[in-house]
């Protein structure tokens, strides 16, 4: 992650304005009722910053923490493609943080080694309006206890230089697959292509989930057996490889810091990311990287043949696992992080590269201080869990996290195999899980 921290390093704590602490109508109806263990101590883990403002205000309000209850914390950060595999070392040897701020369906991995957090879940979606049903899908697999609480998480819009889209033709951010293509290819013809991410990207190949929704495929359907060997999947794959075609040399080995310096660098004039890039080019010393924060803007991925949204996004969980010692301190530590004293002011400091889980949150100012910020504020409200069609699991955890989709796409855009080939080999690796 060093590059991506060296470009985002000097993000601002944001310029958005201070909301005053909003009213809760429902704050009768939430009861929570928890007494820390004495002499607790936590252990916290989670992401190293992509926003500055991210990790200043997060380290701020776990000092209030610690300052309001006399709770040691120490908190350690990783590099984001770390992390999950910690968590899978900490969950397999009950040893090791007591909390784990992780991504996407990393909670199904190894739901018996955490501890139930329907309580917590239930007092704070109470308190503030409601989980987004991605919430649920993703930490309530069952629809009854929680196995972790909701963290928020990283809207992939697409990030565009519009003087460049302007300069190819494309006056206005093309809303259906059909446009978006014809998009591209205009920016290649121009000679200043775009590029999306088709390594193994924890947050930037997840475009490759958006491409077979698009089109009406996915790994699984509604009874968990696997569907991705089929004619909605192969029109996808097609699809994908005209739109790789237009692509900047590389793509196939970019991770998530790749695209972010391609971008800054002026190699591209279009990816799909956070809010990130933007910051750090309106954060930048660097005069020619600052100037391009004005020319940059953000639309959602367009809408393919099946005709709706396919929206996918980075999500974030918070994990407590069984082996801490001080299982009450810790679910009081995750309470606290996510009421609005801290969890309002962190969302503004992080400059919207954090979109909330909580309805109530939307109304937050960062949203609206900026128009730029907008596209990112119901990022978690209108996403579709990694797993989708299906129920999550370990199953669905499994597959997300060994990159099937991405590599099938990989595959066949690049030409390495035939699209039939890569269906064939997507579809036999989630037979590994799926028919556990």
């Amino acid at each position: 992650m060093t590059n991506r921290r060296k470009f985002l390093k000097k993000t601002s704590a944001g310029a958005a304005a201070v909301a005053l602490p909003l009213l809760w109508p429902s704050l009768a109806q939430a009861q929570w009722n928890n007494q820390p263990e004495k002499g607790a101590k936590l252990r916290v883990l989670r992401w190293k910053r992509f926003v500055q403002g991210d990790e200043d205000a997060y380290i701020a309000n776990v000092k209030k923490f610690s300052d309001k209850y006399g709770i040691e914390v120490r908190l350690d950060h990783e590099g984001w493609e770390d992390v999950r595999p910690k968590a899978a070392v900490a969950a397999n040897t009950g040893a090791g943080p007591d909390i784990i701020l992780s991504t996407n369906d990393d909670a199904n991995l190894y739901p018996e080694k955490l501890v139930d957090m329907t309580d917590v879940a239930d007092y704070l979606g109470k308190k503030y309006g409601g989980w987004y049903p991605a919430c649920e899908a993703y930490l309530r697999p069952d629809g009854r206890r929680w196995i972790g609480v909701p963290l928020g998480g990283t809207g992939s819009m697409m990030v565009y230089r519009d003087s460049l889209l302007k300069a190819a033709g494309v006056n206005a951010f093309p809303k259906d697959t059909d446009g978006f293509l014809k998009m591209f290819q205009a920016l290649k013809a121009k000679g200043t292509p775009g590029g999306m991410a088709l390594g193994h990207a924890t947050g930037d190949s997840g475009w490759t989930q958006w491409l077979i929704w698009a089109f009406g495929a996915a790994l699984v359907d509604k009874s968990n057996k696997v569907t991705i060997d089929s004619a909605e999947t192969l029109k996808a794959l097609e699809y994908g490889k005209e739109l790789y075609a237009t692509f900047i040399p590389g793509t196939l080995s970019w991770l998530d810091p790749n695209n972010n310096k391609a971008f800054l660098d002026g190699q591209i004039a279009a990816t799909n990311n956070g809010i990130s890039i933007y910051y750090a080019a309106k954060n930048s010393t660097d005069p020619k990287v600052k100037e391009l924060a004005s020319d940059i803007q953000h639309a959602s991925f367009p809408i393919g043949p099946v005709g709706v949204p396919t929206e996918y996004h980075l999500f974030f969980n918070q994990m407590v696992f069984k082996h801490s010692k001080f299982p009450k301190a810790a679910k009081e530590f995750v309470r606290f992080m996510m009421e609005e004293e801290q969890y309002g002011p962190w969302m503004q400091a992080a400059g919207g590269y954090i979109s909330q889980p909580l309805r109530a949150y939307e109304k937050n100012a960062v949203w609206t201080v900026d128009p730029k910020h907008t596209p990112y504020r119901d990022a978690v409200k209108n996403m579709r869990p990694a797993g989708y069609m299906g129920k999550l699991g370990y199953a669905s955890a499994g597959a997300l996290a060994d990159f099937i989709v991405q590599d099938m796409v990989a595959e066949a855009v690049s030409g390495a195999k035939t699209p039939k080939e890569a269906m064939q080999r997507a579809a036999q690796r989630a037979d590994r899980y799926y028919k556990v």
